[in-house]
């Protein structure tokens, strides 16, 4: 069921975060607010909506997640959504899970490391394009707003260890991606409604091959 979520007091009763994680959190949202006008991590729109759009929207990945998972590989991070959303809430909810943050803009990475040193959040961070990245073996893929899915499903065969998952939101155009991804790969989908918006849609994907 859609809703919306107004404000850190929705967002911390609906996804039963630790007040160590809201503090995590409430200083990523600093930080966002400072940095943005520098480089324009996020549309400036959205930053009044912030625990709705981008931290409510990337959270409800966690509950996806595989329950023994131990390395979440986020492409494309940009400004830390979904990964480091996901990274701090793993810290205290499923400390074995490690997250490796990719993202191709240096500007980017320094905002992505200042953020995690100021949380005390260990992740990896690697400042580089994901076409050049080396086989990381990991249990979950997530990557939004980077690509189709046909390209994403490319990176996961690239990157998946046997039995991962590939968790992609997409919006209203996620039919018509499965349909183009379908004529080019083969692959495991489920897809999960969106918590945040009626329009989108969160797509587990496993083992894909070419056709």
């Amino acid at each position: 069921m859609n809703r919306h979520f107004t404000g850190p007091e929705d967002f911390a009763a609906h996804f039963n975060v630790s007040r160590e994680t809201m503090v995590r959190l409430e200083a990523y949202a600093a930080q966002l607010a400072r940095w943005n006008p520098r480089i324009n991590l996020v549309s400036s729109a959205s930053l009044t909506d912030l625990w709705h759009r981008h931290f409510a929207d990337s959270a409800q990945l966690f509950a996806l997640r595989l329950p023994d998972a131990r390395l979440w590989l986020d492409l494309g991070a940009g400004a830390g959504f979904p990964g480091l959303v996901i990274a701090i809430m793993a810290h205290t909810a499923a400390p074995d899970l490690r997250l490796h943050l990719v993202e191709s803009d240096q500007r980017k990475c320094v905002f992505l490391r200042s953020v995690a040193a100021e949380t005390g959040i260990a992740l990896d961070i690697s400042a580089e394009r994901v076409e050049s990245l080396s086989p990381q073996s990991a249990d979950i893929i997530s990557a939004r707003a980077l690509a189709p899915l046909p390209q994403l499903l490319a990176h996961a065969q690239n990157h998946l260890a046997p039995g991962g998952i590939g968790l992609f939101p997409k919006g209203r155009t996620v039919h018509k991606e499965l349909a183009e991804a379908a004529r080019s790969w083969r692959f495991a989908r489920r897809v999960h409604p969106s918590l945040t918006d009626p329009e989108a849609a969160i797509v587990e994907i496993g083992a894909p091959t070419r056709v």
